[in-house]
């Protein structure tokens, strides 16, 4: 989940949802994007993301990247980097976070 803070001159928050499966039987090829909005709807996907423990970070750029992209369609190539770096961050960080409460 990449989630900026508002745009320069606008307080409305914006919010994307990546969804990511390598494993079988679902094994998605590449992320795929899952939820986009801005205003109460980015609120919603922040509160759910909350709500079923998915992780949450901040990247403007990312989520600029993301915006014009389709629901339900996975990442272009030119993402994979920027989405690679984001999900090894979120994993090595969940995985203290497990292993800190073992």
């Amino acid at each position: 989940m990449a989630r900026p803070a508002a745009r320069p001159g606008s307080s409305r928050p914006r919010a994307a949802a990546l969804r990511y499966r390598p494993e079988a039987p679902f094994q998605d090829a590449a992320p795929r994007l899952v939820a986009k909005g801005q205003g109460l709807l980015a609120e919603r996907i922040l509160e759910l993301a909350k709500q079923h423990g998915v992780s949450i970070t901040k990247d403007p750029d990312l989520l600029a990247a993301l915006e014009p992209l389709d629901l339900d369609r996975l990442i272009p190539p030119d993402l994979f980097q920027a989405v690679a770096v984001l999900l090894a961050a979120l994993y090595r960080a969940n995985r203290q976070a497990s292993g800190a409460s073992s």
